[in-house]
């Protein structure tokens, strides 16, 4: 029987648990690097021209590309949160009334 929302179909061990606090890590890092990385490339972007030495269809690859890495780290980033939160939570709920004071 699975306690999450499916069921099991492979040979991962039912305790196996995602390294956390390394996602949040890479996240919390990645997240400004990529945001950063949009802003900068998108900026040169708008001021290339056809003959420059990096044409505005290979910036636009590049924006793109910092753009999506962006979007994943931040979702990321929330996921991460969110289950650390909830593991607190569960935490705490499962601790014996006298130890909650």
């Amino acid at each position: 029987m699975s306690r999450g929302r499916h069921a099991r179909t492979g040979t991962e061990p039912t305790t196996a648990l995602s390294a956390l606090r390394l996602r949040l890590l890479l996240s919390a890092i990645f997240t400004p690097l990529f945001l950063a990385g949009t802003v900068v490339f998108g900026v040169w972007w708008s001021r290339s021209e056809e003959g420059d030495a990096v044409g505005p269809d290979a910036l636009r690859v590049i924006t793109l590309i910092c753009a999506v890495a962006a979007v994943f780290a931040v979702v990321d980033l929330l996921v991460v949160l969110r289950r650390r939160r909830q593991a607190r939570e569960r935490a705490a709920n499962s601790r014996p009334p006298d130890a909650r004071l």
